[in-house]
């Protein structure tokens, strides 16, 4: 199997199962959020924003540098295996105690405190299973990744049901969370020790040392990242309230949803990455290129057709008390073509062991969304929020493509992008003609898609080495 067929392969079990989690997603998300209703599940939202920023501690970049240094020498699996989990159980007592300290001093309400702490404890399993899952990605078998996914989402969609079928409270839902992400955590553990390698524990205190300094420059861009990204959900239920916070969430939910995929993507692609920089910089290269124009032609009529269709989407996947979602939505989802290249971005960065550049551009990111969702969530509320998050996302594939070019190589943006523009435009055309017949939403977006594509296939959009790799891919490429 060759390296395009590999990536093509493991993207694609990823993305099925990332396809299958989303369908099954899109369920519950929708009955709990209209059974808990807007400020019910505001509170969840909260919750899951905190604990995901808490957590986040729990994992300091180890799981990213494991995959990195794994891929690289497989040798090494059961060292990296051993010394992770013991440090990432260290790390989880540490984050509970934070996580006890903020609840008595900023949470007064001790439902939401419960949920809190339960969805806490449910984020940290998540944690300490990305530890095994970090194993299946740096051998490249992706599959039973795929099937951790699709399985978290069935046993959510199920809890979920249950919990409304008996009519259960908050508290029933943030159990659910809890006793899944348990059971994920047990299947990959088993999967590891079956298949892959068994943890070597000992206690190498230089060896962690190590891993710390090595990892640290991860672990601090992702918190500054993560920061940025959950804090204005957390700022929205401090200032707003719980309704605010789940109007937001609503809208919030779907940009996420659609994040799987540059998210499998990048998951595929940064073992292949990180190999390419030891053997071939000019693979590296054309795999980045490659990469970034791919993820464009994806990103860019996602967020033309969404905000034409925004009204469309959020009274079909929501009841009307989310109405007001959809300028949220409309304004949130053009954060989406650049998170897409953003995510290309970070795993060359990784693959280039350049993470260490990426603190300061985190941490700069990180103080200019909080300090615009200070200045903006008390006047504007969640629309000041939606403006921050695209204005956030923005700066940072700046700094990170500015980063890239210097070390890397530099791509020409224009001759990129022009050709997804112009499609996207002829696409939004149609859109916009049909709007007054009122065509069911999902026949308007399948003549959507193919308008967009055929547009982009008459402009040769793909290059004769587009081509070629698509020939790989299928088989049908030979070397003579």
């Amino acid at each position: 199997m060759n390296t395009a067929q590999k990536i093509v392969k493991n993207t694609s079990l990823l993305l099925i199962a990332q396809v299958l989690s989303f369908l099954l997603a899109f369920f519950y998300t929708i009955k709990y959020a209209n059974y808990l209703g807007a400020a019910g599940f505001g509170m969840i939202s909260a919750a899951l924003a905190l604990a995901g920023i808490l957590t986040i501690f729990t994992d300091l970049g180890l799981s990213a540098l494991t995959v990195r240094e794994v891929a690289r020498d497989k040798t090494l699996a059961s060292k990296y295996l051993g010394s992770t989990t013991i440090m990432k159980l260290i790390f989880s007592g540490i984050t509970l105690l934070a996580t006890f300290l903020i609840v008595q001093l900023f949470i007064h309400d001790q439902q939401s405190a419960n949920v809190i702490y339960i969805i806490t404890i449910a984020l940290i399993f998540n944690v300490i299973s990305g530890t095994f899952s970090s194993v299946f990605q740096a051998y490249e078998k992706m599959e039973y990744q795929s099937v951790a996914t699709v399985l978290t989402s069935i046993l959510m969609f199920a809890g979920v049901y249950i919990a409304i079928f008996y009519n259960a409270n908050i508290m029933a839902f943030a159990m659910v969370y809890l006793i899944i992400n348990f059971i994920i955590l047990l299947f990959n553990v088993v999967v590891c020790l079956l298949r892959f390698a068994v943890p070597k524990f000992e206690l190498d205190l230089e060896f962690w040392k190590s891993l710390v300094m090595e990892a640290y420059p991860l672990a601090v861009a992702s918190i500054f990242a993560l920061i940025a990204f959950k804090v204005d959900t957390i700022m929205l239920a401090f200032i707003s309230g719980d309704v605010a916070t789940g109007l937001y969430s609503a809208a919030y939910k779907l940009l996420e949803a659609l994040m799987f995929i540059p998210s499998v993507y990048a998951t595929s692609i940064l073992p292949v990455f990180s190999k390419f920089h030891v053997s071939s910089k000019e693979s590296l290269q054309l795999s980045y290129f490659k990469s970034f124009k791919y993820l464009s032609m994806l990103g860019i009529p996602i967020a033309v057709g969404t905000t034409l269709l925004a009204n469309e989407i959020i009274l079909f996947i929501y009841k009307s008390g989310y109405a007001q979602a959809t300028i949220i939505l409309q304004i949130l989802i053009w954060a989406i073509p650049i998170i897409f290249v953003s995510y290309v971005l970070g795993a060359s960065i990784t693959s280039i062991n350049r993470q260490h550049e990426t603190v300061r551009i985190s941490f700069l990111c990180m103080l200019l969304n909080v300090g615009l969702n200070l200045l903006l969530i008390p006047t504007y509320g969640y629309l000041g929020a939606a403006v921050v998050t695209v204005i956030t996302e923005l700066s940072l594939f700046l700094f990170y493509f500015h980063l890239i070019s210097k070390n890397l190589c530099k791509i020409n943006l224009r001759k990129i992008l022009t050709k997804p523009i112009i499609a996207s435009f002829t696409m939004a055309l149609f859109i916009v003609f049909v709007k007054p017949f009122n065509l069911h939403l999902f026949i308007v977006l399948i003549i959507a898609t193919i308008i967009y594509f055929a547009v982009l296939i008459s402009l040769k959009s793909f290059s004769e080495s587009d081509k070629e790799i698509f020939r790989q891919i299928t088989g049908k490429y030979t070397n003579k």
